[in-house]
């Protein structure tokens, strides 16, 4: 078994520690770091920041598991450098989405926390490197090539997502990683929309 990645470690980390410090904050450090809605309670380094927080130890445990399963082959392939920038594009594409989508609806205000903006960018990026790497799924026990996996569950999210059909889950954010994910790869790589490689 290899040794998880220093960044990878090192992001796991944070995000543990992180929620083992909201148990004792109360709801300090969701009102300062949570991404909140365009507003008053608002702050610039909250479209990064929300992304340290979870709402539940479940919330928490999926999301780590993601990060570790498939975070730490992309930062093999990448490097720790690019890794992270890839990672934080990814975070910041999802905050980005979820801001606009929650301005359009105009709903009340509410926190979005959890890593899955950078998880999806993490799944967009497994997809694309190891599109034949079988992934099985844990509910149904069903195996898949990844390519395959990420577009079904891209297709689910945004069908959620228009739907609204699992409210307080934020589709369009995981959505808007996978979109920043898939940009900075192509960005990388020289393709549409870009004119050359910046490997």
């Amino acid at each position: 078994m290899q040794p998880i990645p220093p960044v990878t470690r090192a992001l796991i980390i944070a995000n543990v520690a992180l929620f083992l410090a909201q148990a004792f904050a109360d709801n300090v450090l969701l009102e300062l770091f949570a991404l909140w809605p365009l507003g008053p309670g608002f702050a610039p380094w909250q479209i990064v920041t929300y992304s340290f927080l979870h709402g539940s130890l479940f919330h928490l445990f999926f999301n780590m598991l993601a990060l570790y399963m498939f975070g730490s082959d992309i930062e093999r392939v990448c490097g720790p450098r690019r890794y992270l920038n890839y990672y934080l594009t990814s975070v910041l594409t999802a905050a980005f989405a979820q801001l606009v989508v929650s301005a359009l609806a105009g709903s009340p205000p509410y926190p979005t926390v959890g890593a899955s903006g950078g998880v999806f960018g993490l799944l967009l990026a497994f997809a694309l490197y190891f599109p034949r790497r079988i992934i099985m799924l844990l509910i149904p026990p069903i195996p898949m090539p990844a390519w395959l996996f990420v577009i079904l569950y891209g297709m689910i999210e945004l069908y959620l997502g228009v739907t609204g059909t699992q409210q307080g889950v934020a589709h369009f954010a995981h959505l808007g990683g996978m979109l920043g994910g898939y940009l900075t790869i192509q960005y990388w790589r020289g393709r549409w929309p870009f004119s050359r490689p910046h490997w």
